[in-house]
């Protein structure tokens, strides 16, 4: 039956769903209630300014003392004349145009930068291969996925001192196992001295460094192979492709972000080695500098030049390899960007 206008019943009182007299339904109104109370509630649980910079501070105070402190304290010393530990004028550009033109850090600034290139390249070439192809091996199988996981990562867990001076006793041309392994076996000519001939002594470092860290881009390589879809590829297969075809056209343009990531990490990485080389080669890059990188060249120029002006060509040569480590970072970084855009 049809109620009367005024919203009564027969027995003169409102009906369930009748409207009440300000011409709004009661759920009506209880929703828009509940909408303007979202808000509240929200800002009621964003975290407050004086929490952010509770959490925050350590990692601010930390990151100021040992990483903006040095950096400015570099620069300062760099300005500077020194004799000694007494510091002397202003002299502006001048420990600069000292190391690139004084004998014999000129010459031996050119083949620091050419060996340190050389071992990025090495470097990119074996451990993010390999990185890549250990990361897809291990998606595609799910037995004993994490024993190796950790069996690849464990390396880069230890100092690159303790690598370099446990693969400097394998390699050992007397007693190392590597060359007795090639003796016993029947291989004498390739028992070599591998770490005391210039033509090896390179490429040798480069594979050790690889071997070392090639569970990092291996574990972040995984990581963007998860967040892939499998429906991609399984779109792909649908057409036609094969299964190198689906991952050469579909997931490794969708890995762009995760390779730009672990290069730029492997620039910084390589670009600032010490550890290593220095266990392998020494402090002067032996033998005969085939491994001297820019980290010994600083370790020489501040401690065992003999300069009296050391501490600011050390100083100097600091603040060149951050403009270069820098710079080329920012670079890749921002074109890098860009091809992710792209593919989104």
């Amino acid at each position: 039956m049809v109620q009367p206008a005024g919203g009564l019943n027969r027995a003169g009182t409102r009906g369930r769903g009748a409207t009440p007299s300000a011409g709004f339904p009661a759920p009506r109104a209880r929703q828009v209630g509940a909408r303007q109370a979202r808000p509240r509630q929200a800002g009621a649980r964003r975290p407050r300014a004086r929490v952010l910079l509770l959490f925050l501070a350590p990692a601010f105070v930390l990151y100021t003392g040992f990483v903006v402190y040095p950096l400015l304290t570099a620069l300062e010393y760099s300005l500077f004349d020194w004799r000694g530990t007494a510091r002397g004028g202003f002299v502006g550009l001048g420990n600069f145009a000292e190391l690139l033109t004084t004998y014999p850090a000129d010459q031996q600034l050119g083949r620091a930068v050419a060996h340190n290139a050389a071992f990025f390249a090495g470097t990119m070439l074996v451990q993010n291969t390999l990185g890549l192809t250990f990361a897809v091996l291990l998606h595609r199988s799910r037995r004993f996925k994490r024993l190796f996981q950790t069996a690849y990562t464990l390396p880069y867990l230890v100092s690159p001192l303790v690598v370099g001076y446990l693969w400097t006793l394998i390699l050992n041309p007397v007693f190392g196992p590597v060359n007795t392994l090639l003796r016993s076996i029947g291989l004498e000519s390739l028992a070599l001295p591998w770490l005391g001939d210039p033509g090896t002594a390179l490429p040798v470092v480069v594979l050790v460094n690889a071997w070392q860290w090639v569970g990092f881009p291996m574990l972040l390589f995984a990581a963007a192979l998860g967040g892939i879809p499998d429906e991609y590829a399984d779109a792909a297969r649908v057409d036609g492709a094969t299964s190198w075809q689906a991952f050469r056209h579909v997931t490794l343009p969708l890995l762009v972000p995760a390779i730009g990531t672990v290069s730029v990490l492997t620039f910084i990485g390589n670009f600032n080695i010490f550890g290593l080389v220095y266990a392998m080669g020494g402090s002067t890059g032996n033998p005969a500098g085939a491994t001297d990188v820019l980290g010994l060249l600083f370790y020489r120029t501040a401690f065992q030049s003999g300069s009296v002006n050391s501490i600011g060509q050390s100083s100097a040569l600091a603040v060149l390899m951050f403009i270069v480590i820098f710079g080329v970072s920012l670079g890749a970084t921002a074109y890098l960007r860009r091809r992710t855009r792209d593919l989104t």
